[in-house]
Protein backbone atom coordinates (compact mmCIF):
# COMPACT_ATOMS: atom_id res chain seq x y z
CA UNK A 1 0.00 0.00 0.00
CA UNK A 2 1.93 3.26 -1.22
CA UNK A 3 1.70 6.39 1.18
CA UNK A 4 0.30 9.52 -0.54
CA UNK A 5 3.06 11.20 1.84
CA UNK A 6 5.95 10.29 -0.49
CA UNK A 7 4.06 10.17 -3.89
CA UNK A 8 5.07 11.77 -7.39
CA UNK A 9 2.17 9.92 -9.20
CA UNK A 10 1.02 12.55 -12.09
CA UNK A 11 3.56 15.19 -11.58
CA UNK A 12 5.07 16.30 -14.50
CA UNK A 13 8.93 15.83 -14.68
CA UNK A 14 11.70 17.07 -16.68
CA UNK A 15 15.09 15.63 -16.02
CA UNK A 16 18.12 17.68 -18.00
CA UNK A 17 20.85 14.72 -18.82
CA UNK A 18 18.45 12.02 -18.36
CA UNK A 19 19.88 9.89 -20.68
CA UNK A 20 22.28 7.73 -19.37
CA UNK A 21 23.97 7.40 -15.75
CA UNK A 22 22.14 9.19 -12.62
CA UNK A 23 19.95 11.09 -14.50
CA UNK A 24 18.67 7.79 -16.43
CA UNK A 25 18.79 5.92 -13.02
CA UNK A 26 16.11 9.22 -11.77
CA UNK A 27 14.19 9.05 -14.43
CA UNK A 28 13.16 5.77 -14.63
CA UNK A 29 12.60 5.66 -11.01
CA UNK A 30 10.00 8.56 -11.39
CA UNK A 31 8.12 7.10 -14.26
CA UNK A 32 7.97 3.62 -12.32
CA UNK A 33 6.05 5.91 -9.70
CA UNK A 34 3.73 7.05 -12.53
CA UNK A 35 5.81 10.60 -12.93
CA UNK A 36 4.95 12.07 -16.47
CA UNK A 37 8.44 11.95 -17.01
CA UNK A 38 10.94 14.01 -19.96
CA UNK A 39 14.35 13.27 -20.28
CA UNK A 40 16.36 15.52 -22.42
CA UNK A 41 20.11 15.24 -23.43
CA UNK A 42 21.83 15.96 -26.89
CA UNK A 43 21.69 12.32 -29.01
CA UNK A 44 18.28 11.76 -30.15
CA UNK A 45 19.11 8.28 -30.45
CA UNK A 46 20.41 7.59 -27.31
CA UNK A 47 17.70 9.69 -25.47
CA UNK A 48 14.54 7.48 -27.47
CA UNK A 49 16.41 4.12 -26.56
CA UNK A 50 16.23 4.95 -22.51
CA UNK A 51 13.10 6.14 -23.07
CA UNK A 52 11.75 3.01 -24.41
CA UNK A 53 13.51 1.01 -21.98
CA UNK A 54 12.49 3.19 -18.56
CA UNK A 55 8.48 3.47 -19.72
CA UNK A 56 7.20 1.35 -17.45
CA UNK A 57 5.10 3.07 -15.42
CA UNK A 58 1.51 5.00 -16.51
CA UNK A 59 2.96 7.43 -18.65
CA UNK A 60 5.23 6.74 -21.50
CA UNK A 61 8.80 9.04 -20.97
CA UNK A 62 9.36 11.76 -23.12
CA UNK A 63 12.23 13.01 -24.79
CA UNK A 64 13.44 16.49 -26.29
CA UNK A 65 17.01 17.04 -27.77
CA UNK A 66 18.66 19.50 -25.84
CA UNK A 67 22.14 21.07 -24.80
CA UNK A 68 22.14 22.93 -21.73
CA UNK A 69 25.04 25.09 -22.77
CA UNK A 70 23.00 26.92 -25.28
CA UNK A 71 20.46 29.34 -23.77
CA UNK A 72 17.58 28.81 -26.34
CA UNK A 73 18.14 25.05 -26.72
CA UNK A 74 16.62 25.36 -22.78
CA UNK A 75 14.28 27.63 -23.35
CA UNK A 76 12.58 25.54 -25.89
CA UNK A 77 13.05 22.32 -23.99
CA UNK A 78 10.94 23.52 -20.45
CA UNK A 79 8.25 24.95 -23.46
CA UNK A 80 8.07 21.83 -25.03
CA UNK A 81 7.13 20.35 -21.87
CA UNK A 82 4.53 22.60 -21.10
CA UNK A 83 3.41 22.25 -24.91
CA UNK A 84 2.88 18.80 -24.35
CA UNK A 85 1.69 18.05 -20.89
CA UNK A 86 0.05 21.33 -19.96
CA UNK A 87 2.44 22.63 -16.78
CA UNK A 88 5.54 21.41 -15.25
CA UNK A 89 5.96 20.41 -11.56
CA UNK A 90 9.62 19.15 -11.32
CA UNK A 91 12.65 19.79 -12.35
CA UNK A 92 15.66 16.90 -12.00
CA UNK A 93 18.92 19.07 -12.99
CA UNK A 94 21.48 16.56 -13.35
CA UNK A 95 23.38 17.16 -17.26
CA UNK A 96 26.99 17.47 -16.27
CA UNK A 97 30.59 16.62 -17.31
CA UNK A 98 34.04 16.57 -16.19
CA UNK A 99 37.57 16.17 -17.34
CA UNK A 100 40.56 14.67 -14.99
CA UNK A 101 43.47 16.80 -15.54
CA UNK A 102 46.51 18.38 -13.65
CA UNK A 103 45.23 22.25 -12.61
CA UNK A 104 48.22 23.60 -14.55
CA UNK A 105 46.66 21.72 -17.67
CA UNK A 106 43.39 22.66 -18.44
CA UNK A 107 42.83 24.68 -21.40
CA UNK A 108 40.31 27.19 -21.36
CA UNK A 109 38.00 25.47 -23.87
CA UNK A 110 38.05 22.61 -21.79
CA UNK A 111 37.34 24.87 -18.42
CA UNK A 112 34.27 26.60 -20.63
CA UNK A 113 33.23 22.89 -21.94
CA UNK A 114 32.84 21.78 -17.87
CA UNK A 115 31.83 25.45 -16.91
CA UNK A 116 29.39 26.10 -19.48
CA UNK A 117 27.78 22.46 -18.51
CA UNK A 118 27.67 22.42 -14.95
CA UNK A 119 27.68 25.33 -13.62
CA UNK A 120 25.94 28.56 -16.53
CA UNK A 121 23.57 25.01 -18.04
CA UNK A 122 22.30 24.48 -14.89
CA UNK A 123 21.62 27.99 -13.80
CA UNK A 124 19.56 28.92 -16.95
CA UNK A 125 17.85 25.16 -16.71
CA UNK A 126 16.57 25.82 -12.91
CA UNK A 127 15.78 29.78 -14.21
CA UNK A 128 13.42 28.49 -17.01
CA UNK A 129 11.76 25.87 -14.53
CA UNK A 130 11.45 28.44 -12.19
CA UNK A 131 9.82 31.14 -14.64
CA UNK A 132 7.54 28.39 -15.33
CA UNK A 133 6.53 27.73 -12.19
CA UNK A 134 6.02 30.96 -11.51
CA UNK A 135 3.84 31.83 -14.25
CA UNK A 136 1.71 28.73 -13.59
CA UNK A 137 0.93 30.22 -9.60
CA UNK A 138 1.05 26.65 -8.33
CA UNK A 139 4.82 26.62 -6.98
CA UNK A 140 6.87 23.47 -7.84
CA UNK A 141 10.11 22.23 -6.89
CA UNK A 142 13.75 21.74 -8.15
CA UNK A 143 16.47 19.11 -7.39
CA UNK A 144 20.16 19.35 -8.75
CA UNK A 145 22.73 16.97 -8.70
CA UNK A 146 25.87 18.41 -6.92
CA UNK A 147 29.30 16.50 -5.81
CA UNK A 148 30.66 15.20 -2.87
CA UNK A 149 33.94 17.58 -4.32
CA UNK A 150 31.88 20.56 -2.86
CA UNK A 151 32.26 19.26 0.91
CA UNK A 152 36.37 18.84 -0.20
CA UNK A 153 37.58 18.81 -3.54
CA UNK A 154 39.53 15.75 -4.67
CA UNK A 155 42.70 16.36 -6.58
CA UNK A 156 42.64 16.67 -10.80
CA UNK A 157 38.70 17.66 -10.83
CA UNK A 158 39.06 21.33 -9.91
CA UNK A 159 37.11 23.34 -12.31
CA UNK A 160 34.42 20.60 -11.56
CA UNK A 161 34.68 21.21 -8.08
CA UNK A 162 34.24 25.06 -8.51
CA UNK A 163 31.04 24.85 -10.79
CA UNK A 164 29.20 22.18 -8.24
CA UNK A 165 30.37 24.19 -5.37
CA UNK A 166 28.50 27.66 -7.87
CA UNK A 167 25.53 24.71 -8.20
CA UNK A 168 25.45 24.21 -4.40
CA UNK A 169 24.72 28.62 -4.09
CA UNK A 170 22.75 28.62 -6.42
CA UNK A 171 20.34 26.37 -4.63
CA UNK A 172 20.42 28.24 -1.85
CA UNK A 173 20.05 31.58 -3.66
CA UNK A 174 17.59 30.19 -5.23
CA UNK A 175 15.45 28.87 -2.36
CA UNK A 176 15.75 31.94 -0.47
CA UNK A 177 14.57 34.00 -3.84
CA UNK A 178 11.38 31.54 -4.81
CA UNK A 179 10.55 30.74 -1.49
CA UNK A 180 7.46 33.20 -1.88
CA UNK A 181 6.47 31.37 -5.03
CA UNK A 182 6.16 28.18 -3.28
CA UNK A 183 9.00 26.75 -4.74
CA UNK A 184 11.72 24.17 -3.51
CA UNK A 185 14.95 24.30 -4.22
CA UNK A 186 17.67 21.27 -3.17
CA UNK A 187 20.54 19.24 -4.19
CA UNK A 188 21.80 15.75 -3.93
CA UNK A 189 25.34 15.52 -3.58
CA UNK A 190 26.74 12.01 -4.89
CA UNK A 191 29.45 10.02 -3.49
CA UNK A 192 30.93 7.45 -5.38
CA UNK A 193 28.57 6.44 -7.67
CA UNK A 194 29.74 3.01 -9.84
CA UNK A 195 28.43 4.50 -13.59
CA UNK A 196 29.70 2.92 -17.12
CA UNK A 197 31.36 6.30 -17.37
CA UNK A 198 33.28 5.58 -13.41
CA UNK A 199 34.11 1.62 -14.04
CA UNK A 200 37.22 1.78 -15.54
CA UNK A 201 38.49 3.67 -12.82
CA UNK A 202 37.03 1.93 -10.26
CA UNK A 203 38.44 -1.42 -11.38
CA UNK A 204 41.83 -0.31 -10.06
CA UNK A 205 42.30 -2.21 -6.92
CA UNK A 206 44.09 0.55 -5.42
CA UNK A 207 41.35 2.67 -5.56
CA UNK A 208 38.60 -0.18 -4.37
CA UNK A 209 41.07 -0.43 -1.35
CA UNK A 210 41.05 3.56 -0.45
CA UNK A 211 37.23 3.57 -1.02
CA UNK A 212 36.88 0.31 1.66
CA UNK A 213 39.08 1.88 4.21
CA UNK A 214 36.87 6.02 3.61
CA UNK A 215 33.67 4.87 3.29
CA UNK A 216 31.52 3.96 6.47
CA UNK A 217 29.53 1.91 4.39
CA UNK A 218 32.17 -0.12 2.81
CA UNK A 219 30.84 0.12 -0.61
CA UNK A 220 31.05 2.24 -3.91
CA UNK A 221 27.21 3.45 -4.66
CA UNK A 222 25.13 2.29 -7.04
CA UNK A 223 22.84 5.07 -9.08
CA UNK A 224 19.67 3.23 -7.52
CA UNK A 225 21.23 5.00 -4.44
CA UNK A 226 19.53 7.90 -5.52
CA UNK A 227 16.48 7.53 -6.27
CA UNK A 228 14.98 7.84 -2.66
CA UNK A 229 16.24 10.74 -1.85
CA UNK A 230 15.04 12.13 -5.07
CA UNK A 231 11.62 10.91 -5.00
CA UNK A 232 11.28 12.22 -0.71
CA UNK A 233 12.79 15.68 -2.23
CA UNK A 234 10.00 15.88 -4.70
CA UNK A 235 7.07 14.47 -2.66
CA UNK A 236 5.15 16.11 0.08
CA UNK A 237 7.12 14.76 2.61
CA UNK A 238 9.67 17.27 1.76
CA UNK A 239 6.94 20.02 1.65
CA UNK A 240 9.08 22.29 4.21
CA UNK A 241 12.42 21.19 2.94
CA UNK A 242 14.00 23.83 0.88
CA UNK A 243 17.74 25.33 0.62
CA UNK A 244 19.51 22.27 1.37
CA UNK A 245 22.14 20.00 -0.18
CA UNK A 246 21.97 15.95 1.15
CA UNK A 247 24.68 14.47 0.74
CA UNK A 248 24.37 10.82 -0.64
CA UNK A 249 27.65 9.58 -0.22
CA UNK A 250 27.77 6.10 2.17
CA UNK A 251 28.83 8.53 4.80
CA UNK A 252 32.47 9.53 3.15
CA UNK A 253 31.94 13.00 4.13
CA UNK A 254 30.87 12.12 7.74
CA UNK A 255 34.90 12.16 9.03
CA UNK A 256 38.24 11.26 8.04
CA UNK A 257 39.54 7.59 8.60
CA UNK A 258 43.76 7.18 9.23
CA UNK A 259 45.15 3.96 9.27
CA UNK A 260 45.65 3.95 13.13
CA UNK A 261 44.83 0.21 14.89
CA UNK A 262 41.74 1.13 17.24
CA UNK A 263 42.05 -1.66 20.21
Amino acid sequence: MSDPLFSVADQVVLVSGGSRGIGRELAAGFAARDAQVFIAGREADTLEATAGEISTGRYPVGTIVCDVAQTADVADMVQTVVSRAGRLDGLLNVAGVNKRKRVETYTPEEYDFIVDINSRGAFFVAQHAGRQFIAQGTGGWITSIDSLNTASPLRGVLPYAMSKGGLSMMTRGMANEWGRHKIRVNGIAPGFILTDLSQKVWADPNMQAWNAANAPLGRLGQTEDLVGTAIFLASPGAAFLTGQTIYVDGGFTAGLNWPIPLE
